[in-house]
C-alpha cells in the first residue's frame, strides 16, 4: 500500500515537472530567434525574442495613441476587436490626420519634442524620410520573418525594418455613366491623349497623387512626358479626390483621369443619382504602402503600439479595414485589392519607391506647367 502510494505521489511529481518543462518551452525564445536578437541588437535595434515578452510589457502599459488615416468610422469595430484580443489594454485614443498642412505641423511637434502622447504616427509620402528618423528602431522586419510578430514581411520596410504598411490603394477612372458610355472611356491611359478629350474634357488634379502610381511601371521620364502632354490636353484642373467625384456626380464633368477606388466608392454611397462609375484600367495604379505607420520614437506605449500594428495586419483587422475602410492589403488573400488586382497588369509603388514620391510628385507638378485653378 505504501509503495502503491510513493508510486503515486512519483508520478504526480513527474507529470508536474514535465508540464513546468513544456510551459518553458512555449515560452523560451529558440537558439535560432536569439541569434536573431543578438544580431538586431548589434546593428542598434531592439529585438524580442517572443510574443509573450512584449504582451507582459504591454499589460504594464494598458493604453494606446495613435494617429491614423483609416475613416473615422472604423475605430470603433478595430478597438472593440482589440481589446477583446488584449483585455489589459483598456484605453485606446485613435485620431484621423488628413492632409499636407497637418503632416508638416505634426512632423514640426515631433523635431520640436512637442508630439508627447502619441504612440503611433502616419508616415506621410510627402515627408517619408524625415518622419523615419524619429521612430523608435524595433526590428519588426525581423520579428516577423521569425514569427515573433505574425504580420506579412512585405507590409514592412525591408531596409527602415521599423515601418509598417498594412493596407494598399488602387487607382481607378471614375466617370459619370449619365454622360459618356463605357466604351468611350480610356481603355488605356495615353487614351487621355485623344483629341476628342482636349479641352476641359477631363478633371486632373493638381496633386498628382494618382499619377506618380505609374512610375513603377513606366520609369519617371515617360511619366513625366505624359504629365507634359495630359496638361497640354487643357483639362480642367481642380484638387481633392472628394470635391472631384461629386463634381462628376453632379454632372458637371464626364470623367476625371483617376482616383482611388475608396474615394469613388465613397462618393458613391452619397450619389442618389447612380450615374458615379469607374473602370479600371491598365497598369493599374497600386500603393502597397497607403498607410505606412511607425512607433515613435517618444512612445509613452510602444509595446502596446507593437500589438496594434500586428493586429492591424491579422486576418481579423484586414476583415475589419476592407469592410469599413475599402483598403486591406494586397498581400490579404481574399481583400478588394487583393480580388481586383488578380490577373492584371499592375504598376506597383512599393518599398523601393517610399522615400521617393515627394520627388515624383514635385516633378510631375513642375511638368504641369503650375497651372491655375479654375474657380
Amino acid at each position: 500500500m505504501r509503495a502503491t502510494a510513493l508510486n503515486k505521489i512519483i508520478s504526480s511529481f513527474t507529470l508536474l515537472s514535465l508540464l513546468m518543462l513544456a510551459t518553458t518551452h512555449a515560452v523560451a525564445a529558440s537558439p535560432t530567434l536569439l541569434k536573431a536578437k543578438k544580431e538586431a541588437e548589434a546593428k542598434g535595434y531592439t529585438f524580442f525574442a517572443t510574443h509573450d515578452e512584449i504582451v507582459a510589457m504591454a499589460k504594464k502599459e494598458g493604453k494606446l495613441r495613435a494617429l491614423m488615416v483609416v475613416d473615422p468610422p472604423t475605430y470603433k469595430p478595430l478597438t472593440n476587436a482589440f481589446k477583446q484580443k488584449y483585455p489589459f489594454i483598456t484605453d485606446i485614443h485613435l485620431q484621423e490626420i488628413q492632409g499636407p498642412e497637418a503632416y508638416q505641423r505634426l512632423l514640426l511637434e515631433i523635431k520640436s519634442g512637442q508630439a508627447k502622447g502619441w504612440d503611433i504616427t502616419f508616415i506621410p509620402a510627402d515627408f517619408a524620410e524625415e518622419y523615419m528618423s524619429y521612430l523608435t528602431k524595433h526590428d519588426i522586419l525581423g520579428m516577423a520573418k521569425d514569427g515573433v510578430l505574425k504580420i506579412h514581411p512585405k507590409m514592412i520596410h525591408p531596409v527602415e525594418r521599423n515601418t509598417v504598411s498594412v493596407t494598399s490603394a488602387i487607382s481607378v477612372v471614375p466617370y459619370n455613366r449619365k454622360l459618356i458610355s463605357e466604351d468611350k472611356v480610356p481603355a488605356k491611359w495615353e487614351d487621355f491623349l485623344k483629341p476628342e478629350f482636349k479641352g476641359k474634357k477631363f478633371v486632373l488634379d493638381f496633386r498628382p497623387n494618382q499619377l506618380y502610381g505609374l512610375v513603377p511601371a513606366w520609369g519617371l521620364e515617360r511619366t513625366l512626358d505624359f504629365a507634359r502632354k495630359l496638361a497640354a490636353q487643357q483639362p480642367a484642373w481642380s484638387s481633392g479626390a472628394t470635391r472631384i467625384n461629386i463634381a462628376l456626380a453632379n454632372g458637371e464633368y464626364a470623367l476625371t483621369f483617376n482616383s482611388t477606388f475608396k474615394a469613388v466608392k465613397r462618393a458613391m454611397k452619397k450619389d442618389p443619382t447612380g450615374s458615379l462609375s469607374y473602370k479600371i484600367v491598365e497598369p493599374v495604379p497600386t500603393r502597397n504602402i497607403d498607410n505606412a505607420s511607425g512607433i515613435l520614437n517618444m512612445a509613452d506605449h510602444p509595446h502596446a503600439a507593437l500589438l496594434w500594428l500586428e493586429f492591424l495586419a491579422s486576418p481579423e483587422g484586414q476583415e475589419i479595414l476592407d469592410k469599413y475602410d475599402l483598403r486591406a492589403s494586397v498581400f490579404t488573400p481574399g481583400s478588394t485589392a487583393a480580388q481586383m488586382t488578380w490577373g492584371k497588369e499592375l504598376s506597383v509603388v512599393d518599398w523601393d519607391h517610399f522615400t521617393r514620391l515627394g520627388e515624383y510628385m514635385e516633378k510631375i507638378f513642375a511638368a504641369y506647367g503650375f497651372p491655375k485653378a479654375d474657380k
